[in-house]
């Protein structure tokens, strides 16, 4: 079997979601920034490569039995998973989230300037792009993808792409990825790693809870779609060629 010292962080990522958790615990970017080794990322964060194989080694070799395997799963299943689970997830944190970022700023924005002067234009840079970009992906993209892989399950070719290729929509796909990424960084850095005053009250608690949370399901979310969905829609459509 292949080991993990000579696979990308991405392609690690894509055996489970035990070696996901071990990248989001030390800081490893796995979804954006997968595709080099680990070695690299580790000799970026200071940390022991020997280590960190042992642990994703561990990851992978305890994987649940009932884990989904979305390298295997069908690609509409794959799909019906990322709405259902991390676009429905966005579609009700992202408001709440707004309005906590809204009440906080009128609150602390004079007191905390230098931590929350930049949140309101990270956040809604980050949510617009979010939302036309789950609106692409449900009416257009995805859409698109379980047609082909019904044809191709049934013997017939892949349909013609109104796109000319499905590596077209999703290099755009990707490209808005990298910029929810950044926008997700510029959050971080700015609020200390999220870090919460003595003096904050509930709703900025909740409001810098709520942002880590939203960092971790985004990247859960992105690595799905990058390492996973679209790689082998991709293929598919290649091979029905």
């Amino acid at each position: 079997m292949t080991t993990v010292s000579s696979q990308t962080i991405s392609e690690i990522a894509a055996r489970s979601l035990g070696a996901v958790r071990v990248f989001e615990r030390l800081g490893i970017d796995y979804c954006c920034g997968g595709k080099r080794p680990v070695s690299d990322a580790c000799e970026e964060l200071g940390l022991d490569p020997a280590a960190v194989y042992a642990e994703l080694d561990a990851a992978l070799a305890g994987r649940p039995a009932d884990e989904t395997d979305w390298a295997q799963a069908p690609l509409r299943t794959l799909m019906k998973h990322i709405t259902g689970t991390h676009h429905e997830y966005l579609k009700l944190e992202l408001p709440r989230l707004a309005q906590r970022l809204e009440k906080v700023m009128r609150v602390y924005g004079e007191q905390d300037r230098a931590t929350l002067a930049p949140l309101p234009q990270l956040f809604g840079g980050l949510r617009s792009e979010l939302d036309l970009h789950m609106h692409k992906e449900e009416e257009i993209l995805f859409p698109f993808i379980d047609r082909a892989e019904s044809a191709v399950s049934g013997g017939k070719p892949a349909p013609p792409a109104p796109f000319g290729s499905m590596a077209n929509p999703i290099a755009m796909m990707e490209h808005e990825h990298d910029s929810a990424g950044a926008a997700l960084r510029g959050m971080r850095e700015c609020t200390k790693d999220y870090e919460v005053p003595s003096y904050a009250c509930v709703t900025y608690r909740s409001l810098l809870e709520g942002l880590r949370e939203l960092e971790r399901d985004l990247h859960i979310h992105i690595h799905l779609e990058n390492n996973i969905l679209f790689p082998r829609a991709i293929a598919l459509e290649s091979a029905s060629r």
